[in-house]
């Protein structure tokens, strides 16, 4: 952006949840202005595993019905399901070639003996809360499923969701929101949010951008200085990816593993890999803290090590991709979709724990519902929509993570 520009709505952050936001903008009349730091697609939107699938919070099912009631539990986990279905009809309305591909869902892989008796129950437990039929395979069977893996103790097949590759798809949105008439200035950070008079002044490098309403859809990019009511109230965190040349298939036989399946095992820094269609094994895993060369290496070291773990096998398989993205946390782990305490009419969208494809395209959506005030037709619980609670620390939170990623490691054993 160079010098003033005017708009409807101006959106900050140029991956899923903005562009998926600009869309459903453009789409229905409205003048929208796209800002972003770099590019469509540059942060996690760009660089994920490609899961797109049920998730979005970190809050456990007993923990979500406790705190609020069974009732707003459904609604969370049809929210899920319709997360996937909104990313799938975004496909097909706007042709695009994603290299969408599944087997028919998520396997979650029993890392001990206790997860897989776990599994008994959490079977009942989906099938009632989706309606959906899941899929029990015990460890002996699951070298006949392809997913022989090391040392999994079982595995539970959610028939929901399907795998793509996030760049592709994320420029797809992209296009098609630019074909909708929204404009997306690349290399064009926002400094500044200011409420003017009428609507809002957001402050760029090189320019200005006025506009009524103003969407902030940074999530794990997101600043504490940008408006005041997100400062310490989301937490960045890193998850990191490799994936591997092709493989033969003497090579898939002698690991065991030919499962087509979006594969997660159950630990709470977990893993998360599948087989892409060029026959490439993506692999990926949570825990990073900070960015920088010598973080990433430190981050692209531990991945590969797991990775050997996980696949023998595969120890002198090169694997010459891997990038690496923020995701972000909030403090009721559950994702916000609303408007902030900010003055005037700034709205934000963010915290999808790891799982912003489906998530995020979704949220996306309802927050341009939200700006434009359209009655909400989509599912919308309450508990997206409570103010998001400061971290402990504030600016110093991420203080925080290593004791907390200490705890999950040990509760991983």
């Amino acid at each position: 952006l160079h010098g003033e520009a005017q708009a409807d709505f101006a959106v900050i952050g140029a991956g899923v949840t903005g562009l998926s936001a600009a869309l459903e903008l453009a789409r229905s009349g409205q003048d929208v202005a796209v800002l972003d730091r770099h590019r469509p697609g540059w942060g996690a939107s760009g660089r994920n595993g490609g899961f797109c699938c049920l998730g979005g919070a970190k809050l456990g099912r007993d923990a979500m019905i406790r705190r609020y009631g069974e009732a707003e539990h459904r609604r969370y986990r049809t929210t899920e399901m319709a997360a996937i279905a909104h990313v799938r009809a975004v496909l097909d309305d706007h042709r695009i070639d994603a290299d969408t591909h599944s087997r028919g869902g998520e396997l979650q892989l029993a890392h001990r003996p206790r997860d897989w008796a776990a599994f008994q129950q959490e079977a009942g437990l989906a099938a009632r809360d989706y309606g959906i039929t899941p899929r029990l395979i015990p460890a002996a069977d699951l070298p006949a499923e392809g997913a022989a893996g090391t040392g999994f103790h079982g595995g539970l097949v959610l028939p929901l969701g399907f795998a793509l590759n996030p760049r592709k798809y994320v420029t797809g949105l992209a296009a098609a929101a630019e074909k909708a008439g929204a404009v997306i200035y690349h290399g064009t950070p926002a400094l500044e949010v200011r409420q003017a008079a009428q609507g809002h002044d957001v402050r760029t490098p090189k320019g200005r951008v006025h506009a009524q309403k103003v969407i902030v859809a940074t999530n794990g990019y997101s600043s504490e200085d940008l408006v005041p009511g997100l400062s310490a109230r989301y937490m960045p965190t890193q998850s990191t990816v490799l994936v591997t040349r092709p493989l033969t298939e003497a090579e898939l036989d002698a690991a065991g593993w030919k499962s087509d399946y979006m594969s997660a095992d159950t630990r709470n820094l977990l893993h998360y890999f599948r087989l892409m269609q060029d026959r490439r094994m993506l692999f990926g895993m949570r825990g990073g803290l900070v960015t920088g060369k010598a973080a990433e290496a430190r981050a692209i070291a531990r991945v590969r090590r797991d990775f050997e773990k996980f696949f023998p096998a595969w120890k002198d398989v090169e694997t010459p991709y891997q990038w690496s993205g923020m995701v972000c946390l909030s403090r009721a782990q559950m994702p916000f979709v609303g408007k902030l305490p900010d003055p005037g009419a700034v709205y934000a969208s963010l915290c999808y724990h790891g799982n912003g494809v489906a998530m995020g395209s979704y949220s996306g959506g309802l927050v341009a519902d939200l700006v434009m005030g359209k009655p909400i037709d989509r599912p919308y619980p309450q508990v997206m929509q409570k103010p998001l609670r400061k971290f402990e620390l504030g600016r110093l939170r991420r203080l925080l993570m290593p004791f907390a990623y200490l705890g999950f490691a040990l509760s991983d054993h």
